[in-house]
């Protein structure tokens, strides 16, 4: 016999805790924070919608909005990386 209770149900939103307010807007806060280059970029931990689906979608937005900066910042060092290696094998980097 199978325990439902027992089972922990999974988040509406992965990485995301949805809080309803009093006012009964829906609010979503996002576990962890977001990079440097994503608060850099305008990625919102906290957001708020008038529906599950509204919901859903703003924090894709911001998700998206946060591994589009931090794939540009990685591409960033990337490139600032080979720069400084070239410099020091004595390369001339124009």
């Amino acid at each position: 016999m199978d325990d439902v209770r027992s089972s922990t149900p999974e988040p509406a939103i992965p990485g995301w805790r949805l809080i309803l307010s009093d006012a009964g807007r829906l609010w979503a806060s996002r576990e962890k924070p977001f990079s440097l280059a994503a608060f850099h970029a305008g990625a919102e931990r906290t957001v708020d919608g008038d529906s599950l689906e509204a919901l859903r979608a703003e924090t894709d937005r911001q998700e998206t909005i946060a591994r589009e900066a931090d794939t540009q910042a990685a591409a960033v060092t990337e490139t600032t990386a080979g720069q400084t290696q070239g410099q020091a094998a004595g390369q001339v980097i124009s």
